[in-house]
């Protein structure tokens, strides 16, 4: 910021000037108010989005764009990226006007706000899809034409994973979902928004083998007012992404999905060496003698990996194991560490 003038300073400049020993314009070129320093502002294109607000909006898409392209390359086996080109803000004509025809227009609701989006991809890029999904290769560039009823049915999945995904990258700013609504082909037809309405339109390369494609994403900037306002810097930071709510919740939903799993358990008597010979001179009735002695502890494996010490023993007539202890990584079980019993089965 420029130094503010004393009262002398200001008195001795208007002398000066009055005199003829300054120029006006020589001040006004000099000051910082010149004609390079000057930016243009177009009052009929307010920016409704800071550029702090626009810096958070890209590291949204950023994670949306990095999850979908790993579910694009498990689906369609080859190479895909998904890079976030610009963030734009835009008058809904102005963006209605930049789609080509024919397009593949996907409307989406924005559940948690009052408003829907468009999701704009190539039909290059639709056809694309399709063909990978149906075993082709994909390496020539379609000509631009509609996609058919059957070939809509065959991507429309792909399209609703998206939208899960970017629920998913949404959720660390705000507790938004977005849900497939229709699919239309002719720009004309679709009206999320007055003409007038500002729009925040983010834009995508993607890149499927060696082509590259087109996508946009287009949000009203009056559905998404609310969680603008709220945005800042610490909200997607590691630390804070997640309310102590959300964390709380994530916890009983693992606890409830561990407490389902199944792993299992095997009870390792002991272990014996003998040749090929003796293996195939072995008859019914043959003993083999273990390595483990009788008052030994023996190792209870869980899911391949050694857990727990127990002793074998049985209850109503059936076979078991009693744990003993808990074994640590390092914990070997010596074979000549006896196991004092503390008391019987």
């Amino acid at each position: 910021m420029a130094d503010v003038l004393s009262q002398n300073e200001i008195d001795s400049l208007l002398s000066v000037m009055g005199t003829g020993g300054m120029d006006v314009d020589n001040v006004i070129g000099s000051s910082a108010m010149s004609g390079s320093d000057a930016v243009n502002y177009d009052f009929r294109r307010p920016n409704r989005i800071s550029k702090n607000q626009v810096r958070m909006l890209q590291n949204v898409h950023e994670n949306f764009a990095e999850a979908f392209g790993y579910y694009l390359v498990s689906k369609l086996q080859t190479v895909v990226s998904i890079n976030v080109t610009s963030i734009d803000q835009l008058f809904y004509s102005e963006f209605i006007l930049s789609v080509s025809n024919p397009s593949c227009i996907y409307v989406f609701d924005i559940v948690g706000a009052d408003g829907s989006g468009i999701m704009e991809i190539s039909p290059q890029l639709a056809l694309t899809l399709v063909e990978r999904l149906l075993g082709g290769t994909s390496e020539a560039v379609r000509k631009a034409r509609s996609i058919t009823p059957i070939e809509q049915a065959v991507i429309r999945g792909m399209i609703e994973h998206a939208f899960s995904d970017l629920s998913n990258a949404w959720r660390a700013m705000a507790d938004l979902t977005f849900r497939y609504s229709r699919l239309e082909t002719e720009a004309d037809f679709v009206q999320i928004a007055p003409s007038s309405e500002i729009v925040v339109v983010v834009s995508f390369d993607v890149n499927v083998g060696m082509n590259q494609y087109l996508m946009n994403l287009c949000f009203p900037t009056f559905a998404l007012e609310d969680v603008l306002t709220q945005l800042n810097r610490q909200q997607l930071t590691p630390a804070a992404r997640f309310t102590s709510e959300r964390q709380k919740e994530n916890m009983q939903i693992l606890r409830q999905q561990l407490s389902h799993t199944y792993l299992p358990v095997q009870a390792l008597l002991g272990k014996a060496s003998i040749g090929v010979g003796e293996l195939l001179e072995l008859k019914v009735g043959d003993v083999l003698k273990l390595n483990t002695r009788i008052n030994q502890e023996i190792e209870v494996i869980i899911a391949g990996r050694r857990k727990l010490a127990a002793r074998p023993g049985a209850v109503d007539g059936k076979k078991s194991v009693k744990i003993t202890r808990t074994l640590q990584q390092d914990d070997l079980v010596d074979i000549d560490t006896l196991y004092k019993r503390n008391g019987e089965f």
